[in-house]
Order: structure tokens, then C-alpha cells, then sequence
């Protein structure tokens, strides 16, 4: 078993300036990067609605189990866009959007959002936008228990302020994207794995198939790994197809043949607002979908050689890391709301530090590049926020975006430092994870 432990008696001082961070971090979002948002979207002329990702599953949800109407139509779409840009979108204007909101979710995510069909959305975005950082937040002591990292009560907590400190918690909070939501199940589900809760952990992953390109690669990773050990896990995977199959029932019943018109609106998001992946933003095109191949078949190899790894071992935690880090790669949506996926892989550094950090050259340096690309982010956030009080808004404004300059550095760091810390640590021949795959062999 690998059960790493922290100090017990982390100085206040951490909890205390992770609490002021978080102050300096929310102050810069909402005094500073805010205005000089909207002040570029209206001198850019852009449609400004309620800019609520939210709405259109809202919207969907409600027309369906209120009215019956397909969310997918043309008609709602129209309405969609009405509510999230305040009007619909023009072809032939240029200074419209070139992003077409649409309800792209798999139907059954209506099962999710029914209890708030008939709630007005003001009170529903009220609502999500609280619901949706306590979720962020919910994810550190899950995660902590997939990756069998226990440190104190007050890193764990200053570990879950400081999640809800990060860009991506901001946007939640302003555009209630679901995507803070579906991490926290998956968080849920590998934690349930780790406390043998095995039929929790398989209904927790179907219900993150709301969005399967997020979901997708631990949801096949959490599968493989119960079907090596059939006997012992099948439960897993019974509970996850049986759920699956209520879903996709109790959806089709609601609208027949409604997955044909969910592929078609799929293919139209696809074609208008997906952006691009974060390798085809650092890599020519050839090379980008050559890298996207090689990570997909290494995460693939990985996975099947620790297939069979006990849920307490350090591999397993290692897998999930990868699995997060790659998805993060490949999926073709660069928003950071998708971030909070990357917090195994955070916590798998941080617990194996004081080994981790002082691996080989550029191993140990690119571990140590997360964090200051994280660092970066809260000490300027928050040092913007001490210069308002004594410079001038409109100087304060023009470096409103300097917490964001590490945002799309973050997630292929993150890779980096998870696959050469694995290579130099497992292939190089670290005892410690050789005594650990050792005896998770033996009790295999």
C-alpha cells in the first residue's frame, strides 16, 4: 500500500495566505478583469447576453420535460442564442460570433438539470454558480483519496481554497460551465474505487458521461482496470453499464431517436466552435494529430501494463494522473474550465515531492515549472489587486490579463512533467516503485 503523508503541523501561515490569496484573486476577477472584458467586448461591438454556458442545457431541459420540444432543433437553438447573446446570431454580420450555442450535451444530462426545469434562470445561474465552486473545491480531498495522499487538515483545506483561487474557478462562476461538475464525479468515482465502494464508483462514472470528451479516457481507464480483475471488480462495471442503459432508455423514451439528432449537432459544434487542441496550437497540423496518436497509444500502454495494479499502489495514482494529463492534450477545447482535470496529476507531484522534485534534470525541473506556472497566476492576480488601491483603473486594466499568460503553458507542462517523472522513475529503475509494483504483483 502507498499512503503518503504530509507534515500534521503546516504553519497557519500557509492556511492564512492561501485565504489571502483567494481574496486578491477574486478581487482582480471581478474589479478588474470584468470590466476591462466588457469594455473590449463593447468597443468590439459583440452580442452580450447572459454569457451562461449553463443556459442552453437549461433551456434544453426545460423545453424537453416541460413542453416536449426537441433541444436540439433549429427553433430552440434560435432561442439559446437569444438568451446567451441577447440576440440570435447574424451569418452575415462579421462582428458576430462565430460560436453557434446550441444544446450539444447528450439528452439524458436533462436528468441532471430537472430539479431546476421550472425555476426561473436567474435563480438557477444563483444557484449553479455556488454549486459549481463547492464542486471544485469537493475535488481536492477526493482526488487526495484516489492518489492514497494524506496530509493535514490544513493543506487539504488550503488546497481546496486555493482551487477555487484559479482561473478556472472564475469562469465557472461567471459562465456555469458543467465541466467543474463532471471532475467532480469522476473525483467521487476513482475515490469510491479506493474505498472498495465499487457499484458507487461505476454510477458515478456514467452520470460524467454528460461530457464524454472529458469523461471519456478515465471512464475507459476505470473499465479496463475492473475488467483485468474480473471477479474481484466486476461490480464496477455492472453498475456503470446498467446505469448507462437506464440513461440511454429513459432518454430515448423521453425523445425517440434523439441520439442521431445529438451526432448531427455534434458535427455542426464541431465545424463552428470547437477550438483548437492545445497540440495543434503549439504544433503544426501534421505533427499535432502524430503527437495526439503517440500520447493516446503510450496512455494505452501504460493502462494495460498496470491494469491489474491494486487501487492502493502508486500506479494507479500515477495512471490517473496520466489519463488526466492527456485529456487535457488532446480533447479540442483549450477553455480553463476543463483545468480542474488536472488536479490528480497536481496532487501526484506534490505528494511524491521530495523524490519528484529532485529526479533528473529536466524531470525535476518541469515538476517544479507547475507550480510556478500556478504561482504565477495567484501572485499576480493578487498583486494587481494591491496596485488598485493606489493606481489609476484604467493603468490597473491594461495588465488585467497577466495572470492568464500561463493558463495554456499549464496543461502541456503538466503532461511533461507526468510522463518524464514516470519514465525516469519507473523505467530508471526508483526502488520504491519497484517494491511497489512488486507487491501489487504479488497480491495480484
Amino acid at each position: 500500500m502507498t499512503l503518503v503523508k504530509s507534515r500534521q503541523n503546516l504553519p497557519w501561515i500557509v492556511l492564512i495566505a492561501s485565504v489571502l490569496v483567494c481574496l486578491g484573486v477574486w478581487y482582480w476577477a471581478e474589479s478588474i478583469l470584468a470590466p476591462a472584458n466588457t469594455a473590449q467586448a463593447q468597443s468590439q461591438r459583440r452580442p452580450m447576453g447572459n454569457n451562461s454556458d449553463l443556459y442552453a442545457r437549461w433551456l434544453g431541459t426545460r423545453e424537453l420535460l416541460l413542453y416536449g420540444r426537441d433541444p436540439y432543433s433549429a427553433e430552440v437553438t434560435r432561442e439559446i442564442q437569444m438568451g446567451f447573446y441577447g440576440r440570435p446570431l447574424d451569418p452575415r454580420n462579421p462582428s458576430d460570433p462565430s460560436a453557434k450555442e446550441s444544446f450539444v450535451y447528450p439528452l439524458y444530462v436533462a436528468f441532471l438539470l430537472a430539479p431546476f426545469a421550472a425555476l426561473p434562470f436567474p435563480v438557477v445561474q444563483a444557484i449553479f454558480r455556488i454549486l459549481l465552486l463547492a464542486a471544485l473545491a469537493g475535488t481536492v480531498p477526493l482526488w487526495m483519496i484516489a492518489v492514497r495522499f494524506r496530509p493535514g487538515w490544513r493543506l487539504t483545506f488550503s488546497g481546496m481554497v486555493l482551487t477555487i483561487s484559479t482561473f478556472a474557478a472564475v469562469l465557472e462562476w461567471h459562465q456555469q460551465n458543467l465541466a467543474a461538475l463532471v471532475v467532480f464525479l469522476l473525483a467521487a468515482a476513482a475515490a469510491s474505487v479506493c474505498r472498495n465502494w465499487l457499484g458507487l464508483s461505476g454510477f458515478l462514472l456514467a452520470l460524467a458521461t454528460v461530457k464524454p470528451e472529458l469523461a471519456g479516457l478515465t471512464v475507459l481507464w476505470l473499465l479496463l482496470w475492473a475488467a483485468a480483475e474480473w471477479n474481484q471488480r466486476k461490480r464496477l462495471i455492472w453498475s456503470f453499464m446498467g446505469t448507462m442503459m437506464a440513461l440511454l432508455i429513459a432518454a430515448e423514451a423521453v425523445s425517440p431517436h434523439w441520439v442521431g439528432r445529438f451526432v448531427n449537432a455534434l458535427r455542426q459544434y464541431s465545424f463552428h466552435d470547437t477550438d483548437p487542441s492545445i497540440l495543434q496550437i503549439m504544433l503544426p497540423p501534421f505533427l499535432a494529430k502524430a503527437g495526439a496518436a503517440v500520447l493516446i497509444i503510450f496512455l494505452a500502454w501504460c493502462c494495460w501494463r498496470w491494469r491489474k495494479v491494486g487501487s492502493d499502489t502508486e500506479q494507479f495514482a500515477w495512471t490517473l494522473a496520466l489519463v488526466a494529463s492527456v485529456t487535457l492534450a488532446v480533447i479540442p477545447k483549450l477553455a480553463a474550465y476543463n483545468q480542474p482535470l488536472l488536479i490528480p496529476a497536481l496532487l501526484v507531484l506534490l505528494a511524491y515531492r521530495e523524490t519528484t522534485w529532485k529526479a533528473a534534470l529536466v524531470p525535476g525541473a518541469l515538476a517544479k515549472a507547475v507550480f510556478l506556472c500556478l504561482l504565477w497566476q495567484w501572485g499576480t492576480a493578487a498583486i494587481l489587486s494591491l496596485c488598485s488601491f493606489w493606481a489609476p483603473a484604467s493603468r490597473i486594466r491594461v495588465a488585467a490579463a497577466l495572470p492568464e499568460y500561463t493558463l495554456l503553458g499549464l496543461p502541456p507542462i503538466v503532461l511533461l512533467a507526468i510522463v518524464t517523472v514516470s519514465f525516469s522513475r519507473i523505467y530508471r529503475g526508483d526502488p520504491t516503485v519497484l517494491d511497489q509494483r512488486n507487491l501489487a504483483v504479488r497480491h495480484g
